[in-house]
């Protein structure tokens, strides 16, 4: 109980912080908000391709976005964390009764609803475009990117930690990020891929919740891989919260 009533307390006051400046909510949802005016149309003349995935070219882009929001949205929390170590926080962190847990998980929660917020404009503003999808696979959806965004949140705290500076973490994030969207079928589908790009692609975490928000989407939500992807970032997200909380607890140590 009292890691709950610490993590609370710890959610609180960040998310206070978060709902002061609700600016960043909107600034998040800008760059996958362009993609969709932007480069979702050029799909629709590709979508009758062969080997292109059914549901037409919105049902299949949008769910790629949110996955992309994920991933994009939970880098960046690292930024906020240098700046802490740098004004001296987690250095005062060291003297209170919270368990190490909290104070993560704390942080990592407000990240969550922050996703959720901009996940919810998007799918919203996507809905006039053509966009269909029911309520049940809008909860799971829901529920996919939040984990998507603890386990990429705890690795962007854990290397934020472990860098301690901007200039070092700010490449390294960026720079690992771009492969990992490319290989997981956001932009276009990886069935357009030759073989070779999808056997790489086979080991890109992000491509089976690809694929799974694409089966949501469509309506199949007992679709092999929608199991697959939400149990593949299940596990994934325990290990890196794991990593996490044990790099702040040696930085607070």
């Amino acid at each position: 109980m009292k890691t709950v009533r610490d993590t609370g307390l710890v959610f609180r006051r960040y998310f206070g912080i978060f709902i002061s400046n609700p600016a960043w909510v909107a600034i998040g949802a800008v760059q996958p908000l362009l993609y969709l005016l932007l480069f979702a149309p050029l799909l629709k003349s590709i979508a009758s391709t062969p080997g292109f995935p059914r549901g037409g070219a919105y049902n299949v882009f949008v769910p790629g976005l949110l996955i992309q929001l994920g991933l994009f949205g939970a880098n960046g929390v690292g930024f906020g964390l240098i700046a802490d170590l740098r004004a001296g926080v987690i250095e005062r962190l060291r003297v209170t009764p919270a368990s190490r847990l909290s104070l993560l998980l704390g942080r990592v929660l407000r990240d969550i609803c922050t996703l959720l917020v901009q996940s919810a404009i998007l799918i919203a503003v996507a809905v006039p475009f053509g966009l269909s999808i029911n309520g049940p696979g809008i909860l799971i959806m829901l529920a996919l990117v939040a984990l998507i965004g603890l386990a990429m949140g705890s690795i962007a705290y854990a290397l934020a930690l472990w860098l301690g500076d901007e200039n070092s973490y700010a490449p390294l994030i960026f720079t690992a990020s771009l492969p990992l969207l490319l290989l997981s079928g956001v932009l276009l589908p990886l069935s357009l891929a030759p073989a070779w790009l999808r056997a790489i692609a086979a080991v890109n975490p992000l491509s089976y919740a690809v694929t799974a928000a694409r089966a949501i989407f469509l309506d199949h939500l007992g679709d092999p891989s929608v199991i697959e992807g939400v149990a593949i970032f299940v596990g994934l997200a325990v290990v890196c919260l794991f990593w996490a909380v044990r790099r702040f607890g040696r930085a607070i140590a």
